[in-house]
């Protein structure tokens, strides 16, 4: 069964080796989100990218970086996404945040009788 539903995606441009408290950031933003019960989180690694410090991360053999790309999605309503936004402020040290409204089509199982 299908739902559709007004909600929106906030999208977070950092590092692969940004990390906050001896853990990776996005791990530490993974687990915020978890907790304060955020609908869906996605982290993905890009293969290329440059971002605040303007120097470009590539995973090309011949300038390999161990420092590449990480955007991390998280979807759920506005209010909702506004809790994490004062822990981002906190942990963010450089990188991007945006926000920006989409339609969510939720899929659930149906519940046979």
């Amino acid at each position: 069964m299908r739902t559709p539903e007004e909600g929106m995606l906030l999208r977070i441009f950092i590092g692969e080796t940004d990390s906050y408290k001896s853990k990776a950031l996005y791990e530490q933003i993974v687990l915020k989100a978890k907790e304060l019960l955020l609908a869906a989180v996605t982290v993905t690694r890009g293969i290329m990218g440059y971002g605040a410090d303007n120097e470009i991360h590539t995973s090309k053999i011949l300038r390999l970086s161990d420092d590449l790309p990480i955007i991390i999605e998280i979807i759920d309503i506005e209010d909702n996404l506004k809790t994490i936004l004062p822990f981002l402020d906190e942990i963010i040290g450089g990188g991007f945040v945006t926000m920006e409204k989409v339609s969510i089509l939720k899929y659930r199982k149906e519940v046979s009788r």
